[in-house]
C-alpha cells in the first residue's frame, strides 16, 4: 500500500509556472511507476506525464516540451514542473502509482491515487 498527496496547484495566469508534487508514505515511490492525470469540468480523465519503475518518462502531446515530470527519491516525491501553462490546461490534477513494469495511458492501470489538486489558468 501506498499513499499519495499532490500539492502545488493554484491559480497562474496564461504563460505562468507551477510545480506540482506527489508525496508518497507507506512504501518508496521508486518501486512504482508513477503518472499524473487530469480532468477538467465535464471531461474524462486524461493521461499527462509518467514515469516508469525503469525510469522512462513519457508525456501527452499537448504538454509535451512545457511539462516535465521528475522523482526525488530522497522526498519520496514526484514532481511535475508546468511551463507556459494554457488556459486549456486548467483541470484537477491526480497523481497516480502502479507497482508493475512498463507504462500505460489507462488510468485504470493504476492502483493508487491521490485526491488532487486544483490547477486554474487564466487568459
Amino acid at each position: 500500500q501506498v499513499q499519495l498527496v499532490e500539492s502545488g496547484g493554484g491559480l497562474v495566469q496564461a504563460g505562468g509556472s507551477l510545480r506540482l508534487s506527489c508525496a508518497a508514505s507507506g512504501r518508496a515511490l521508486y518501486s512504482f511507476g508513477v503518472a499524473w492525470f487530469r480532468q477538467a469540468p465535464g471531461k474524462e480523465r486524461e493521461f499527462v506525464a509518467s514515469t516508469t519503475r525503469g525510469g522512462s518518462l513519457y508525456y501527452a502531446d499537448s504538454v509535451k516540451g512545457r511539462f516535465t515530470i521528475s522523482r526525488d527519491n530522497a522526498k519520496n516525491t514526484v514532481v511535475l514542473q508546468m511551463n507556459s501553462l494554457k488556459p486549456e490546461d486548467t483541470a484537477v490534477y491526480y497523481c497516480a502509482a502502479r507497482s508493475t513494469y512498463g507504462t500505460t495511458w489507462s488510468s485504470s492501470d493504476y492502483d493508487y491515487w491521490g485526491q488532487g489538486t486544483q490547477v486554474t489558468v487564466s487568459s
